[in-house]
């Protein structure tokens, strides 16, 4: 069943979040880039503010996909207690490369839920999904680089979604699906049964993703999925 993602900046917001029913709790920083990584302390301070009464996944920061460069992000990250990591794609990363730093992050920390976020306004190889899956990662979801370019829908075709959509089921993947999704796009995403929906400027009332999420935005767009959710049943 399809959950709500509410990326949140603080431990007040992820209050928020949680109250307006929110299924699972990000951590992220919207003025540090695509996939930005909030502070040590904040990220702390969302863990417990959450208190495991949702899963709580956060980014590692626009971090190339490069092990040396990685692995302290990811150390962090788990060391704050969080349930996923979530680590991007970027476009200068090459297939071998790919793999090889998949296998190394997976037998760093075995016991981590790493997920791929693959950016659709980059270079989205399908091909990476069933990689992840043979390496051992919890995850994969699709999300957007450029938050002004458009939502996700913009940038990939129904086709291609229904691909990766299948490829994150055939890989046995946890799958997700983001990048400046609107009230609007919940619909048209819901049947390719992804695990959740991820959001962030849709939960600000339009304000914009760096402003504070705001209560009735979140429940509205929870009230929307799970309606969906209820109709797919």
């Amino acid at each position: 069943m399809t959950a709500l993602l509410a990326s949140v900046r603080s431990a007040d917001e992820a209050r928020t979040a949680l109250s307006a029913g929110a299924g699972i709790i990000d951590a992220k920083e919207p003025a540090a880039g695509a996939l930005g990584a909030v502070d040590a302390t904040t990220l702390a301070a969302i863990v417990a503010a959450v208190a495991r009464r949702r899963p709580v996944s956060a980014t590692v920061g626009d971090v190339p996909f490069d092990f040396d460069l990685l692995h302290a992000a990811v150390a962090r990250t788990i060391a704050a207690g969080v349930d996923f990591v979530k680590i991007g794609m970027f476009d200068t990363v090459q297939d071998r490369d790919a793999r090889a730093t998949a296998l190394r992050l997976q037998r760093a920390f075995p016991s981590a839920r790493l997920v791929a976020v693959i950016l659709a306004d980059r270079r989205p190889m399908p091909e990476w999904v069933p990689m992840f899956g043979a390496c051992g990662w919890h995850g994969v979801m699709l999300d957007t680089a450029d938050k002004a370019r458009g939502s996700l829908r913009d940038q990939l075709s129904p086709l291609q979604l229904a691909r990766f959509a299948l490829a994150a089921r055939s890989a046995g993947l946890l799958f997700g699906l983001a990048g400046s999704l609107r009230e609007d796009d919940i619909e048209p995403l819901l049947p390719l049964r992804p695990d959740y929906l991820g959001f962030r400027g849709a939960l600000t009332a339009g304000r914009g993703r760096d402003r504070p999420l705001v209560f009735d935005a979140v429940a509205r767009i929870e009230t929307r999925i799970g309606a969906g959710r209820r109709r797919a049943a």
